[in-house]
């Protein structure tokens, strides 16, 4: 048979996979959200934008379409609470979930609790005691339910969905897809200066805050949903591994070039951010991605698509590519950095034990008197998740978020070397990302923004779960 026959047959699969009962009940529900979103939202955009996802949700968890309803969660996470500046709307939401899939559990869908619960409960308890000298009641119930308690909840309900590679591959791709989204959304906004779903309840803050410009130029770094170009670039440095650990696992012409685009599109999003922690979250995930995720014979492709993909943004975005080689090699960036960390664990020192206590807005005020000569500027986080959960929460809590990490981690890796051939390719993705996004927690604040930390807890509780793990593809003995 001609390789020709054999795409046409993979594509004629891929159509059928499209049409299947799974995803047309996803493309209807979609619609029928989008429908009551856009009617509510002649009135108002920010109620239509919640009834159109609550009915979306809704219809979802109905019909039992798990891995779309979380990632949806994740999607509130990101625009909802982050950019529209709701806080705690997610939080309830996975609470909800928790309580749902509990009484609605069964032989099928079973109800398991996360592992080292006791933990858990550690962290979750122990972050009560540093939060309660914060500075403004909400900025430290914020803080604490989506970084501390919103952790455990999030992870726990990644622990439900990862029943088998099947759950493992659906989560991934819907979380792609919500990657590939926000790229498009940046890509237009840097090339129109458009800035798509914007909202109208905080014009002058994020007129301030959207756009950061490169020193010495005008051009402007893209934030999107994060606000934040570092963020957004952190973000994309993540979520880029996805696509691709989808690419290799696939078995279709169609589904490869599919997760492909995806993974350029995100480079290219990425590329615009100008973020040197992005690029270096990604380059350290790259080299996760060839351990766990490429079996032998991609070892040698990935490189080539990887050189060829480089090529194709230096020779499209050659002025881009100079400005982001320029902004990397700044002098004043790494010194402000190591700075940054010096200043962290001088606050570390003081506050040993509660820290300074919890909040975003915490840091900026209370670490001032222990900035050291290198720190230009008052910061609101030291450029470093580890170092700010010391210097806010005190040295047990950050121990106690180590110990989690580690062990969560250990989890996924012993699933994955359990697994067979195909599903490790699938888990050595999200390891990757795990890498990345523990990279760039190293130089910015990745694990304690609360977006980025709930996509990175729900990653690692699907890939830890007892469930997973007692699968079909994955070894037991």
């Amino acid at each position: 048979m001609s390789k020709s026959s054999i795409w046409v047959k993979d594509i004629q699969g891929d159509m059928l996979k499209l049409a299947s009962p799974s995803f047309i009940k996803i493309g209807i529900i979609s619609i029928c959200g989008l429908v009551l979103g856009v009617m509510i939202g002649k009135y108002d955009p920010f109620y239509g934008a919640m009834a159109g996802g609550a009915a979306v949700l809704a219809l979802l968890i109905i019909l039992r379409q798990d891995e779309a309803a979380l990632v949806l969660v994740l999607t509130v996470h990101l625009y909802f609470d982050w950019y529209w500046g709701l806080s705690l709307g997610a939080q309830l939401l996975e609470l909800a979930l928790l309580f749902y899939y509990y009484y609605a559990h069964s032989e099928r869908l079973p109800w398991i609790l996360p592992p080292a619960l006791w933990l858990w409960l550690a962290f979750v308890l122990l972050a009560i005691l540093p939060s309660l000298h914060g500075i403004i009641l909400t900025d430290t119930l914020n803080y604490y339910f989506n970084i501390f308690f919103g952790s455990l909840t999030i992870y726990w309900l990644g622990v439900l969905i990862g029943r088998d590679t099947v759950n493992v591959r659906r989560a991934f791709q819907f979380l792609a897809l919500l990657g590939t989204l926000v790229a498009i959304h940046t890509i237009i906004e840097t090339l129109t200066g458009i800035f798509l779903f914007a909202t109208t309840r905080y014009d002058a803050y994020f007129a301030t805050v959207s756009y950061y410009e490169l020193a010495t130029t005008t051009i402007q770094r893209a934030g999107s949903f994060l606000i934040n170009p570092d963020s957004n670039g952190g973000f994309f440095g993540i979520m880029m591994f996805l696509p691709l650990c989808l690419f290799v696992e696939s078995s279709s012409f169609f589904g490869k070039l599919c997760y492909l685009v995806q993974a350029f599109l995100m480079l290219v999003a990425l590329l615009f951010t100008y973020s040197t922690g992005g690029w270096l979250a990604a380059g350290v995930g790259a080299v996760g991605f060839v351990i766990f995720a490429c079996p032998t014979r991609y070892r040698v492709m990935m490189p080539l698509i990887a050189a060829s993909i480089v090529i194709a943004i230096v020779v499209c975005f050659p002025t881009q590519v100079n400005l982001q080689i320029q902004h990397a090699l700044a002098p004043t960036e790494a010194a402000l950095r190591t700075s940054a960390w010096q200043t962290g664990i001088q606050v570390i020192r003081a506050f040993p034990l509660l820290g300074i206590g919890v909040g975003r807005y915490v840091y900026f005020e209370r670490a001032d008197p222990y900035r050291v000569l290198g720190q230009y500027i008052p910061l609101a986080h030291p450029h470093n998740s580890y170092i700010e959960i010391g210097a806010l929460a005190g040295i047990p809590i950050m121990l106690v978020f180590l110990a989690l990490l580690i062990y969560t981690c250990w989890l996924s890796i012993r699933t994955w070397m359990r697994a067979d051939r195909r599903t490790r390719m699938l888990l050595g993705g999200g390891l990757a990302t795990i890498v990345s996004l523990s990279a760039n927690s190293m130089v910015a604040n990745a694990w304690t923004l609360i977006p980025l930390a709930a996509i990175g807890w729900f990653i690692l509780g699907v890939m830890s779960s007892p469930l997973l793990a007692n699968s079909r593809g994955v070894k037991t003995t």
